[in-house]
């Protein structure tokens, strides 16, 4: 008898073998309307003759199975993978190795076949295991990381192909290849950069491994770090902004005298540059809860915001030193309170936080009331609800409708003559000035309707934002 007919005939005493209950040799069985061997010849009509059938394979990890594994160029990696016969800890290669031995023992003539290129399952991936690693520990080398993410792409006929051949074998309970190769880089990564910790969720740095190329793309995380910001001088923009004339283009113009921006300083330059230059950062972004008018101070308590900080190479910062020389730099002109670490989940939560704000305006007025008459009307719009529609000022960047804002209450009303101050709180989103001066009755009710006169702002500071 034909000896590869006779393991065929009894493969299924031990297709399972090593895989426990992985793999059930009669789990896909359905009732055929047409006999077996008319499926069969259906599924693989396109083989050609001088192929070998697919029912002639033998199955690992039976030793015939092993030896037609090995005839096909199997590595040590992958006919460790396959065997069946691993013990816990070993080492793919070194199961290999071993399982190769015991086939040499019983057959000294087996070997590969002379057509063979490389390993069927993996392409020899695994044979390149140190040029993978030394890759990987080059493109992180000077990066401060503690939790990195491996992603390795394969390409989807090579993933298909692999499944295949594990399966026409009977060795689907076996480890897929992904998820083997990626361990393997893990192990002889961290070999050379010690103490990484490798994880699948909130990594620093992801690493992704492309196996048609070998080549490593590393995308390393941003950093985020909460605080409050005092303004405390007028004539500063929250964020930077470029230049009118040349649009912040390379070189600047002129008119910025070369620095591309239309106002020398920002909160955003003053708090990031700092951040930057201490972690290498590619660059930044600023989130603020809200912002204020480039004229308007922001004091109390400050503004919530989040700078972050892509692609840092440095990680690892002592806030109230960094704080410290935030402030120091920016003498004067803003404070930073409160700074700790962040996550990107914060910057949502400040975006839509709606905060009530309190706010302290100070305007002039031609009136001819009493004191006593101005605090009366000026306090009947506490507690009023506002319909303000867009205001001129903002109305080639934001959409025109009218907005309902409340008044919430309105307290320490000031006459001087003709100028006048006040405390007010009012509803996120509320146009203070508008609530003043009225934008030509796009405001209604305002301070000039009550009064009954023109209204014009002298400044207004944000006096506290009622969040956190």
């Amino acid at each position: 008898m034909d000896p590869d007919v006779e393991d065929d005939d009894d493969w299924t005493k031990y297709a399972d073998t090593g895989y426990e209950s992985t793999y059930d040799p009669w789990a896909d069985m359905v009732e055929a309307e047409e006999s077996e061997e008319e499926d069969f010849e259906d599924e693989f009509e396109n083989y050609e003759d001088d192929q070998v059938s697919i029912r002639e394979i033998p199955r690992c990890p039976a030793p015939a199975g092993i030896e037609h594994a090995i005839r096909i160029g199997t590595c040590n990696h992958c006919l460790g993978r396959i065997a069946g016969v691993r013990i816990a800890g070993d080492p793919l290669d070194s199961v290999g190795e071993r399982v190769r031995t015991q086939a040499l023992e019983r057959d000294p003539d087996l070997g590969v076949n002379q057509d063979v290129d490389c390993c069927p399952f993996c392409e020899d991936l695994f044979l390149e295991m140190d040029l993978i690693s030394n890759r990987i520990s080059n493109a992180i080398d000077g990066i401060e990381c503690s939790k990195i993410q491996l992603g390795v792409h394969f390409a989807k006929d090579q993933v298909a192909a692999e499944e295949a051949l594990r399966a026409s074998i009977a060795a689907t309970g076996s480890r897929p290849l992904k998820a083997t190769l990626s361990d393997a880089i893990q192990s002889a990564v961290s070999n050379k950069v010690p103490g990484t910790s490798w994880v699948k969720e909130r990594p620093e740095v992801m690493i992704l491994f492309d196996t048609m190329t070998l080549g490593v793309n590393v995308d390393i995380r941003a950093l985020f770090l909460y605080g409050r910001y005092r303004k405390l001088e007028r004539g500063i923009p929250q964020t930077r902004w470029p230049c009118r004339a040349c649009r912040g283009r390379d070189g600047g113009c002129e008119s910025c005298n070369g620095t591309g921006q239309q106002y020398p300083n920002s909160i955003q330059s003053l708090v990031c540059e700092t951040l930057v230059e201490l972690t290498e950062a590619k660059s930044d972004a600023f989130h603020g809860m809200g912002r204020e008018d480039i004229d308007v101070r922001c004091i109390g308590n400050g503004r919530p915001f989040v700078a972050e900080l892509k692609s840092p190479i440095r990680r690892t910062l002592n806030v109230e030193k960094l704080m410290e020389q935030i402030n120091k730099g920016a003498k004067d002109k803003i404070e930073v309170t409160g700074l700790r670490y962040s996550n990107r989940a914060e910057v949502a939560r400040i975006k839509e936080t709606k905060a009530e704000k309190s706010y302290t305006i100070r305007f002039t007025c031609e009136h001819k009331l009493d004191e006593t008459e101005i605090t009366k009307r000026i306090q009947s719009l506490s507690g009023q609800v506002l319909e303000q529609q867009t205001p001129q000022r903002v109305a080639h960047r934001r959409a025109d409708k009218v907005r309902k804002r409340k008044v919430i209450s309105i307290d320490n009303i000031l006459v001087e003559e003709n100028e006048i101050e006040f405390d007010v709180r009012c509803e996120s989103g509320t146009y203070v000035k508008e609530l003043v001066h009225s934008d030509e009755g796009r405001t209604n009710p305002s301070v000039a309707a009550v009064l009954e006169a023109d209204c014009e702002v002298i400044w207004l500071d944000v006096k506290d934002i009622h969040a956190d």
